[in-house]
């Protein structure tokens, strides 16, 4: 469990890890399914809606030249109930970290706590279900992920909650979302990919990139009439122990959330490079929280030394930490792996915007953050350019899918020249 804004997705390609990214998710590097031993295996996956309550997936595998057909029965419901809870539990995770931190916590002592009751969650996984795994690990593994855990964990993370108390919990859930659009703009720059505008896949991405920033530009600078819906039922809890209020450095929190954003779209390369070095995805998530409390126990040593700034009562500190840790990590991983298990790695970032509305709403409510006439029309196109993007992507990994999927047949089909005897048509 690497970063608590890390969700695990398959190792289809960093931009489809980049695309299930939502604030207080675990990332980690799945495992890749095993190739027999001597023979020629190729995997693709194709999936139709069957009657009754379940879906069908069909998985084509080519051994030798023979094509063998697996059909896998899975719940309609189930994935898409897990998606919903993960952006619930999000919320969760948003709204009482920018209350803890308003509140005067420290960032550094609750990201180090958060990682240490993490450690503690992920462990038992770990040692059951790969046990003696830890042993492949040596100094080449332990580098990226001590790498891992700064660029994954501990610098984003110290951005994002020094950004959210600036701002307010919808910016930052907003800005959160937009993830998935810096890493594609980096993977162009890095080669990684390309436009390929002159194809439907490709416009859609761009056109909902362009769609995002254009969304996420309206946010920051036009605010317009505020609309006050309801009065908020926690009172006063975002004044800090200074009687500072959170949200009037709008500008310095602007530029944290987008270098938080930066950190994440150039930490999936990293999550590639690990998951090659070592693929095992619980020891990897529970190295990457122990070096992640390492990280920033000593730097927050060094910014604060006092007591004060380590100590947490009975209070709404500790409910943070613990529900952090517990559902808005551990629990969200979980529940992200099987819907990408189900679903597909597209599947989770199309629940995504639920988090933002649930989040605008909730703050309302709650806190008595105000929503704003720029702040709807932001979000509109935010969510228009997200799902643009996602339908694009999805197009993209389905026409892959189905050009390997017809390799693997072509390969497995005999050839024969002009010396040979067709057995229908003769020489």
């Amino acid at each position: 469990m690497a970063a608590s804004k890390l969700t695990p997705t398959l190792p289809v390609s960093s931009l489809a890890l980049a695309a299930s990214r939502s604030p207080g998710q675990l990332r980690s590097p799945a495992l890749r399914p095993p190739a027999t031993a001597g023979a020629d295996t190729g995997l693709s996956w194709t999936s139709s809606k069957g009657f009754g309550r379940g879906t069908t997936v069909a998985c084509a595998t080519a051994v030798h030249g023979q094509d063998t057909t697996i059909h896998v029965h899975g719940s309609r419901w189930k994935p898409a109930v897990c998606v919903v809870l993960v952006e619930l539990f999000n919320t969760g995770t948003i709204l009482l970290g920018k209350v803890a931190v308003d509140g005067g916590m420290f960032v550094f002592s609750l990201l180090c706590y958060r990682s240490i009751l993490g450690v503690i969650f992920i462990l038992p996984f770990a040692l059951l279900l790969e046990r003696g795994k830890w042993k492949e690990l040596d100094m080449k593994a332990l580098v990226w992920l001590f790498i891992n855990a700064f660029i994954g964990y501990s610098l984003p993370m110290a951005l994002y909650y020094y950004g959210l108390h600036d701002t307010s919990a919808s910016y930052g859930v907003i800005f959160s979302s937009l993830t998935p659009l810096f890493t594609f703009v980096l993977s162009i720059l890095l080669g990684m990919e390309s436009l390929r505008l002159k194809s439907k896949e490709g416009s859609a991405k761009v056109v909902g990139a362009l769609l995002c920033f254009g969304g996420a530009l309206l946010i920051s600078l036009y605010n317009g009439k505020e609309l006050h819906l309801w009065s908020p039922v926690i009172k006063g809890i975002t004044k800090s122990s200074n009687g500072v209020v959170g949200g009037h450095h709008h500008v310095r929190g602007t530029l944290l959330l987008l270098g938080d954003c930066i950190c994440y779209a150039f930490w999936y390369p990293i999550q590639v490079k690990v998951l090659k070095v070592y693929p095992w995805k619980h020891w990897s998530s529970v190295l990457t929280c122990v070096l992640g409390g390492l990280q920033t126990c000593v730097i927050g040593i060094f910014l604060r030394r006092d007591k004060l700034a380590w100590q947490v009562g009975w209070n709404i500190q500790l409910l943070t930490i613990v529900y952090s840790a517990a559902l808005g990590t551990a629990a969200k991983y979980w529940l992200n792996l099987y819907a990408v298990e189900k679903r597909g790695p597209v599947f989770p970032p199309m629940f995504s915007t639920l988090s933002i509305v649930f989040t605008m709403v909730l703050g309302a409510l709650l806190l008595g953050e105000s929503i704003t006439v720029g702040s709807l029309l932001g979000s509109a196109l935010v969510f228009s350019g997200l799902y643009t993007y996602l339908y694009g992507k999805a197009k993209e990994l389905h026409a892959k899918t189905t050009s390997s999927s017809s390799n693997e047949k072509l390969q497995g089909q005999p050839t024969h020249d002009s010396k040979c005897e067709d057995p229908i048509f003769g020489p």
